[in-house]
């Protein structure tokens, strides 16, 4: 490979291309295109740029229906992560990827300011509401990619990233971007989705999730992201996990699946192995499925 800037590996079993590259501080791989799930029909790699237009797109037709939504407007994990977020009243904060707001709304009072930034207008529309209707004023709003954020080195002392990476096309450059913007000794509190370990079970959570919404990249795995985070610079102090049930009526709405999709996604889970139904804790009644539980994982860095 010395004399191969760029090679392409497929990896069989996460249906992935995975685009290795030599850095003038070593040797980089990056998740930067995805293959079709098997069944799909998608047929051809997706750029990282058609990536987050779907995220675009899909989250701008969707954002009233995430101020709402009782898995992103709280619940354990987001009372953790204010627990350990060690706020101080002159903390300057960021929350990347911020959806409605949510997290922002939580840690806006324990700061002297926060960035709220989305990569989506309409996403940061719905956060501005949400802070007004809330009596929050010290936060800015910042249209931000994740992976390129639009701001110095070193200007925060907190970062905040709460259930969105499995959208994002490149975590590894998110991370070092998280890296990037932190204050020495500054925390960054992440929230996301996660994979199992086992291979096989990885990839159908992961066509799962990109079946009801195709923005969906990739959840990673726990040992993924504690590696990822370690790359980037950043020392991992904490990793706790927490089931989340979701409703799976009101989880296919909030995507805005036709009902024939719905009813597609639903035949396909009820007929998956046993061992991904156990994975899942399927609520099955009438031989409708009712619920599922999966996990999310909170990870609190703090930079070196």
């Amino acid at each position: 490979m010395a004399n191969d800037p760029v090679k392409e590996e497929r990896a069989s079993i996460l249906n992935i291309t995975i685009r290795a590259a030599s850095e003038p501080d070593g040797f980089s791989i990056v998740i930067c295109s995805f293959r079709n799930f098997a069944g799909t029909g998608e047929g051809t790699n997706v750029s990282q740029e058609q990536i987050k237009d779907r995220v675009r797109q899909q989250f701008g037709e969707t954002s009233a229906a995430y101020a709402v939504s009782a898995t992103h407007r709280s619940g354990n994990d987001l009372d953790r992560l204010v627990e350990l977020s060690e706020c101080q009243s002159t903390f300057d904060a960021l929350d990347i990827a911020t959806g409605a707001g949510h997290t922002a709304r939580s840690i806006a009072p324990l700061v002297s300011h926060v960035v709220i930034s989305d990569l989506t207008p309409q996403m940061l529309d719905t956060a501005r509401a949400e802070m007004q209707a809330a009596g929050i004023h010290n936060v800015s709003f910042r249209i931000a990619d994740a992976e390129e954020l639009p701001f110095s080195n070193e200007v925060f002392d907190l970062v905040t990233c709460r259930i969105a990476p499995h959208h994002f096309s490149n975590c590894q450059q998110f991370a070092r971007e998280v890296s990037r913007v932190l204050k020495a000794g500054g925390l960054f509190l992440l929230i996301d989705s996660t994979a199992p370990e086992d291979d096989a079970l990885d990839q159908r959570l992961n066509e799962f999730e990109w079946r009801r919404d195709n923005s969906h990249v990739r959840s990673l795995k726990r040992s993924e992201w504690l590696q990822l985070l370690v790359d980037a610079g950043l020392e991992v102090e904490r990793a706790e996990d927490f089931p989340k049930r979701h409703d799976f009526a009101d989880w296919t709405a909030r995507s805005r699946m036709t009902e024939q999709n719905r009813l597609d996604l639903e035949q396909w889970l009820l007929d998956a192995p046993e061992e991904f139904q156990h994975l899942l804790g399927f609520e099955i009644e009438n031989g409708r499925l009712v619920a599922f539980t999966d996990q999310k994982t909170l990870f609190k860095c703090r930079k070196r």
